[in-house]
């Protein structure tokens, strides 16, 4: 090996070792074993909530390559087998991700889940008339978290909390029980969620949960696992991981097997992993990987991100930070208010 290739894979090893060193023994063993029927369960921040390490990703059930009914059969499925975290969103599929979620908690299963959609709207007309646009289609008359969806604008921060601003309207909703946490979400940069923080604490507000990326690509780039992910730990906000695989992108980079993808977001210090569950086989898949997870050890982790380093370096596979290709708030902008 020449002088260069040996200093670049040194290189590769130090990055790779201080992440993993970074996140070391966070998880309590109560936070990181399977239960009975192979579903781990977390608390969710200071809320004491218990919920399922892995949510259904509401965008995929809403697809419609997938017809209503095995939708339907779908979800019924994964609660009867112990997931209890749901995600859903009030513009996933145009409104329909949230009306087939509606249809399938129909019937007791409601009381089964920890349910969860989030808003685009900016300002409080907006963010009211989409809370109620969505507890309409969920056929609901709460949810347990609502959150502010794609904060991935330098600006949105002051949007939400300005005058005349959406949180005025999300507040006002969980004063008359319509939502009970409140939390945000954001893929873009962790700069964005840091921002989000420092805006929610000049006002005085603490918020109950933040969604973000988590991969073994976030971890070299733009990462919000070792920019945002150590304050919400610190702060007692509960974390929301997604984009386990950046839609397929992550897996088309060779680097990685599902279930490895899940085991090391499950071993970073999370509530939950929310993950896009579109058939049976994918649904075995999240269970095969809370059945079998055990928390990995430096080394592990260390490996698992010397593996994927190189291809994460320029963010390609993680097109969610380097394009517009997964804003729908940049396709729709009128969707904002």
């Amino acid at each position: 090996m020449d002088r260069r290739n040996f200093l670049r894979t040194a290189s590769v090893a130090a990055s790779a070792a201080a992440t993993a060193q970074m996140f070391a023994s966070l998880l309590p063993a109560e936070e990181s074993a399977p239960a009975a029927n192979g579903m781990i369960y977390r608390t969710l921040g200071r809320t004491g909530e218990r919920v399922s390490a892995i949510g259904l990703g509401g965008y995929h059930i809403g697809h419609p390559q997938l017809e209503e009914q095995a939708a339907i059969d779908l979800m019924h499925a994964a609660i009867d087998r112990g997931i209890t975290f749901f995600d859903n969103c009030w513009d996933y599929n145009n409104g329909v991700s949230e009306v087939r979620m509606g249809k399938a908690l129909n019937g007791g299963y409601r009381s089964k889940i920890f349910l969860m959609t989030k808003i685009d709207g900016r300002t409080k007309k907006a963010c009211a008339e989409q809370i109620d646009q969505s507890l309409e289609r969920l056929q609901t008359d709460h949810v347990d978290l609502m959150q502010f969806h794609e904060v991935i604008r330098l600006e949105d921060p002051d949007r939400i909390f300005g005058e005349g601003g959406a949180m005025e309207a999300m507040l006002a909703a969980k004063k008359a029980g319509k939502v009970r946490y409140i939390g945000f979400t954001g893929h873009k940069d962790p700069y964005v969620h840091l921002r989000m923080l420092d805006e929610a604490r000049a006002h005085d507000f603490h918020f109950d949960t933040v969604q973000m990326p988590l991969n073994v690509m976030d971890a070299h780039f733009r990462s919000f696992g070792q920019e945002v992910l150590p304050v919400l730990v610190r702060e007692g906000i509960a974390p929301l991981g997604m984009k386990c695989f950046g839609d397929h992108y992550i897996l088309d980079s060779n680097t990685i097997k599902p279930v490895e993808g899940l085991h090391y977001c499950l071993n970073l210090p999370i509530a939950v992993q929310i993950t896009g569950i579109d058939s049976t086989q994918v649904l075995d898949q999240a269970f095969e990987a809370t059945r079998t997870f055990k928390p990995m050890s430096v080394a592990e982790v260390t490996a698992l991100l010397e593996r994927t380093r190189m291809a994460a370096l320029d963010g390609k596979y993680e097109l969610y930070k380097t394009s517009a290709h997964f804003d729908g708030t940049a396709h729709k902008p009128e969707m904002l208010g």
